[in-house]
């Protein structure tokens, strides 16, 4: 399994590599158990989902969760708008960088205030209400079907008067004498008052979407693996983990058969143009092989 995984490395690396030619880049980290710490206890690792605007993603292995890394796999050369959710690690890099926008995540933020439901019931049923709007504009707007232009002018005639009376209702609700420091609507007040920008930018841009639940969905294998095969024995298995990953769930988004890709490129990728590595990756190889893709013996059935 090393060995094949090693031979679809140069391929996640090209998928990255176009992933960040995105207009709108999706980030996120999620934990992952990989290597011995000390006898029956293993490290604290991260894979880093890096998802692109043509339904691409690659999940990236590191040891820690230092916001160096953010920078480490992003780079330098990046332009565009970084959308996150509200970790400071991705609001530091984009504020090193004039060329990125940081656009935030609003489910990460009705989160805040679920958890302060049952201490200020009321109060936090009437922020849920305006940011349901939200997400009721947004589902019209993909009835719709509407786009650029179109899907702009709407967002900035629904969702914006909506954005506005939230601020205003934030604004209030801090003002409030009785509500103290340590209740968990002040949290949540303090989490989206202090991330106002990145929060509407989604309304000058009609390709940012509200939220990252598309990443969240798409690095679902992940969890779902740490109750599952619980952990990776070494580090180098951790990163093996992300590179396969990286393919299969691509697979998914692009709607390729992860076998038939699979059994395709491991057989092509050792004659293949090093320079057009990009058409081993499954947003391209399905325009350009999967027609025609090469079997194996059970395929054929030549195996005895």
């Amino acid at each position: 399994m090393r060995r094949s995984i090693e031979l679809l490395a140069p391929i996640v690396d090209a998928q990255l590599a176009n992933i960040l030619l995105s207009k709108v880049l999706a980030m996120d980290e999620t934990p992952i158990k990989a290597g011995r710490k000390q006898k029956g206890k293993m490290r604290q690792a991260y894979l880093w989902p890096v998802h692109g605007d043509q339904n691409e993603i690659v999940f990236r292995y590191t040891s820690t969760r230092d916001h160096r890394h953010v920078q480490e796999i992003i780079g330098d050369d990046y332009t565009g708008t970084l959308l996150t959710d509200g970790y400071e690690a991705y609001a530091r890099y984009a504020d090193l960088r004039d060329e990125v926008s940081h656009a935030q995540c609003w489910s990460h933020t009705r989160r805040y205030f679920e958890r302060a439901l049952d201490a200020e019931p009321q109060a936090v049923k009437e922020a849920l209400a305006l940011m349901g709007a939200l997400y009721a504009h947004e589902k019209t707007i993909r009835k719709k079907s509407l786009t650029g232009k179109e899907k702009q002018a709407y967002r900035i005639k629904h969702s914006e008067p909506v954005i506005k009376s939230f601020w205003v209702w934030c604004d209030q609700q801090c003002h409030r004498t009785e509500l103290l420091p340590s209740n968990p609507l002040s949290k949540a007040l303090k989490y989206a008052m202090n991330r106002q920008a990145s929060l509407q930018i989604f309304l000058s841009d009609p390709d940012i979407p509200l939220d990252t639940n598309h990443v969240e969905r798409a690095l679902r294998p992940i969890p779902m693996g740490r109750k599952n095969w619980l952990f990776c024995w070494t580090e180098i298995g951790a990163e093996q983990v992300g590179i396969i990953q990286s393919l299969l769930v691509t697979c998914k988004l692009q709607g390729v058969d992860p076998y038939a890709y699979l059994v395709d490129v491991l057989q092509r990728v050792s004659q293949h143009p090093a320079s057009r590595v990009i058409e081993l990756t499954p947003r391209v190889w399905k325009e350009t092989f999967a027609d025609n893709p090469l079997r194996s013996d059970l395929n054929n059935g030549t195996c005895q």
